[in-house]
């Protein structure tokens, strides 16, 4: 009889709780906002950015060696435009890493497979996992490094535009 009581909620049932406090409960929780402890979608871009950042880096950095050590005519100019972005990627990821902290975010790799990489994240005290498919990386690190060099190529083309201005002056 002991495990009729216990299995069949008596115990739950027997807490009184009124129509009226019932529904005054319910109001105050669908009133508050959710917890702020959750990952906001700046955060999401954020943990994104700190999983990024480092593979093109490394690719960047594994690119500059083999076009040094080419025959290439030009391996010198190529070369050095990519220790260049290679360097504004590593202030990228160093400026991620502090965000990380302010925003109280750690990332764990759990493991991989050959489909996406699996990484459990704290976030101010909220424990979750974010997966990030291999395609999905390999597109957005084409993406963006193509951005970097638009920059880069940006402040080289503003720099000429000086140049001349000081020239004709």
């Amino acid at each position: 009889m002991s495990k009729k009581l216990e299995k069949n909620g008596l115990w739950e049932s027997s807490r009184m709780m009124l129509p009226q406090h019932r529904e005054a409960l319910q109001n105050q929780r669908s009133n508050q906002p959710a917890p702020s402890n959750r990952p906001t979608a700046e955060d999401i871009g954020v943990m994104r950015d700190y999983v990024l950042l480092p593979l093109m880096h490394g690719m960047i950095k594994r690119k500059a060696g083999d076009i040094e050590k080419s025959t290439e005519t030009l391996r010198t100019l190529y070369a050095r435009v990519a220790h260049a972005l290679a360097a504004q990627i590593l202030a990228d990821l160093t400026e991620t890493k502090t965000k990380m902290m302010q925003r109280s975010i750690q990332l764990f790799e759990e493991h991989k497979d050959d489909r996406a990489i699996h990484y459990r994240y704290i976030c101010r005290g909220h424990e979750d996992t974010l997966v990030i498919a291999k395609d999905y990386m390999r597109a957005e690190i084409s993406v963006r490094t193509a951005r970097y060099i638009e920059q880069f190529v940006a402040l080289v083309n503003n720099a000429r535009k000086i140049d001349e201005r000081q020239i004709r002056s």
